[in-house]
């Protein structure tokens, strides 16, 4: 069985509906992973989705967070987690009738200070990251695929300037030494960087330049993982980087994958 899973921040799922209808209609992914929908999940439009063949899963949450699965194929709702008790949505994962696990999650921003005593928000972020670290190892994840946004750009070249984002939010020694604690406890593979090893790679760009495409000053904070035992079933790792440049664009791009299973 061969498909190909996209991972999108969509920023507001009901605002830019027409960007989602594109990217399906153009790129045509078999599962669509949407973060940051801002919608309740009975006000997630829904029809014209159906009408091209995505079915949903969805936890919604009105004004912020929410994740959202979009399928044409066939996938069951495989329940979520409520991370650090807050009642956030911020996971949710189906199964494929082959039996792999799509996750996908929205990891929490962490705020504007790298410091949790002054800073409720980065607290949270890495008490959701050692959350996940703990699930994974205590219930080990097997042919499943993690995908979201993480808000964090853990390598050097993931980031326009590493010395100067060293002490920004998303790019900090202990956010990366959280997010690489709890790839390691599910023995996930960054399926990105497998594919595309060497080189700047970002797939998100502040709304705050005047002109991203010529500033470049991006991160990747999007990602897809699966764990080893599949892989080695995955290829063609891509950054659809024109929708950053769409009418009313999310300031991430789609991230695509595909599997071999």
């Amino acid at each position: 069985m061969a498909f190909t899973v996209c991972t999108w921040n969509i920023n507001s799922v009901r605002l830019r509906e027409p960007l989602v209808l594109k990217l399906l209609a153009e790129e045509a992914p078999d599962v669509l992973c949407l973060q940051e929908c801002k919608s309740p999940t009975d006000k997630i439009p829904t029809e014209n989705f159906a009408a091209m063949g995505y079915n949903l899963i969805a936890r919604g949450q009105k004004g912020y967070n929410g994740v959202a699965i979009l399928s044409r194929l066939p996938m069951k709702d495989v329940g979520h987690r409520d991370f650090c008790e807050k009642g956030d949505a911020r996971h949710v994962a189906g199964q494929l009738e082959n039996g792999v696990t799509i996750h996908n999650y929205y990891i929490p921003a962490g705020g504007d200070e790298a410091d949790r005593t002054k800073n409720e928000k980065f607290g949270h972020k890495l008490d959701f990251l050692t959350e996940m670290r703990d699930w994974f190892r205590d219930d080990a994840p097997s042919k499943s695929i993690l995908v979201g946004d993480l808000n964090i750009a853990p390598r050097e070249d993931d980031v326009w300037d590493h010395k100067k984002l060293l002490k920004v939010v998303s790019h900090t020694p202990i956010e990366v030494e959280h997010l690489a604690a709890a790839q390691t406890a599910g023995n996930w593979v960054d399926i990105t960087r497998q594919d595309i090893p060497e080189g700047k790679f970002y797939s998100w760009w502040s709304y705050r330049a005047k002109d991203w495409d010529a500033a470049d000053k991006g991160r990747r904070l999007d990602h897809i993982w699966a764990t080893g035992d599949i892989s080695d079933t995955a290829h063609s790792s891509r950054l659809l980087r024109d929708a950053r440049g769409w009418d009313r664009p999310s300031d991430h791009a789609p991230l695509f994958a595909s599997f071999d299973l």
